[in-house]
């Protein structure tokens, strides 16, 4: 029975890394960077698209947002300016490939750029599951506290940027600079790591330059 169980699971990933494949670069063929934002609850992962749009004046963006339920984030977005469309799970703890795939018959893609998918608040399962993207952008912020790493080994493994948010609150949690560093270069070696504050704006036009040079 057990046997049955790993092999129905197995299949699960083999369509979804299939459909995310073909997601990958049919959007790559139309030049538009897709960015995998994962993150917990609260962790700045709409703000720090706010402030990264902020910083890409000459770049065309859009935005899928995934959420349990609810559109708040998306109202915020489109009153901004941004093109965005919602994706509400009902209930599932992440976004996947074919959801993606579908959703972007939705969007008006009409010229390359940067497309920013917002996971589900989630450091858990997101890491698992290809949607398509090109980059595995993680939001974690200083008031989760500096053992994510060592709790949440995957999503750090996958990552490809590091985006540290809320670091004005470190003195008020104790967090530990060396600690959450030493955890998260025991998983990955050479992810950058960007230091950010979505109140200020301070540390996201490094984070889109980033961004641009890995598009070009």
């Amino acid at each position: 029975m057990s046997g049955k169980k790993i092999e129905v699971i197995q299949n699960i990933f083999d369509e979804n890394d299939r459909i995310a494949s073909i997601v990958n670069e049919s959007l790559e063929q139309l030049g538009i960077l897709v960015i995998n934002i994962m993150g917990a609850p609260g962790a700045g992962k709409t703000s720090s698209i706010i402030n990264m749009v902020k910083n890409l004046p000459g770049e065309k963006v859009y935005v899928i947002e995934g959420d349990i339920e609810s559109d708040i984030d998306t109202v915020k977005l489109k009153e901004l300016g941004i093109e965005t469309i919602q994706i509400n799970t009902n209930g599932a703890c992440h976004l996947d490939a074919p959801t993606i795939e579908k959703s972007l018959q939705e969007l008006t893609i009409d010229q390359p750029g940067i497309l920013f998918i917002e996971n589900i608040g989630n450091l858990v399962c997101p890491a698992e599951f290809q949607i398509g993207e090109h980059v595995k952008m993680l939001i974690c912020s200083a008031a989760e506290g500096s053992d994510k790493p060592y709790k949440y080994p995957l999503a750090f493994e996958k990552a490809n940027i590091i985006l540290l948010t809320k670091c004005d609150l470190k003195a008020y949690v104790d967090f530990n600079d060396e600690f959450f560093l030493r955890g998260v270069r025991a998983l990955n070696k050479s992810v950058p790591i960007f230091e950010v504050n979505a109140k200020t704006g301070a540390g996201f036009q490094e984070v889109s330059q980033w961004l641009i040079n890995r598009k070009n």
